[in-house]
């Protein structure tokens, strides 16, 4: 089976500029680490001065703290920083100030008012098709779980990014270079 195509992105709010948000439960493993992955992605593209990367917890019990230590080293271990992330709480304005918000699973989706244009699944942007017997478009959350679910995400969270950031150079709007 081959991949599917990604949703198209909607279009930048503003001109040569390109935010996309990140959300889950509490701001400290999945998001935060899609958030890691995806900002040294854009940097890695030549696109940092162009795209910015957030995230944020629907939940505000981790609001400041770092990312959780399994989150942080399963980056580390593949090269990433982790040590800036600090939780943020993600609040009805985000869905504004972002071009794309994207939830890791369906009930952080609901949490920050459904499905539209703007507001989507992080794994909607995945490569891995989706068949019968095939994965669900939620990242799971790893927190009650071992050092295997932290790899898991990080493997996912890895794929989705390379298709987002693809998706992002396709936009001619935001090609690298003067602006």
């Amino acid at each position: 089976m081959s991949p599917a195509l990604p949703p198209a992105l909607p279009p930048a709010r503003t001109p040569g500029a390109y935010s996309v948000a990140l959300v889950c439960l509490g701001n400290i493993c999945r998001s935060p680490m899609a958030d890691v992955v995806l900002a040294q992605r854009v940097d890695d593209a030549g696109l940092a001065a162009r795209v910015t990367v957030a995230s944020s917890g629907t939940g505000g019990w981790h609001v400041g703290q770092p990312m959780d230590l399994r989150a942080a080293s399963s980056l580390l271990a593949e090269g990433y920083d982790p040590s800036p992330h600090r939780a943020r709480q993600f609040d009805a304005g985000w869905l504004e100030r972002h071009d794309l918000v994207l939830a890791m699973d369906s009930q952080n989706l609901a949490d920050i008012g459904g499905r539209s244009e703007r507001v989507r699944l992080y794994r909607d942007f995945d490569p891995v098709p989706v068949g019968d017997d095939g994965p669900d478009r939620e990242v799971p959350d790893p927190y009650y779980g071992g050092d295997a679910g932290f790899e898991e995400v990080l493997a996912m969270v890895e794929r989705t990014s390379v298709a987002l950031v693809a998706a992002l150079q396709r936009d001619p709007a935001l090609a690298p270079g003067p602006r």
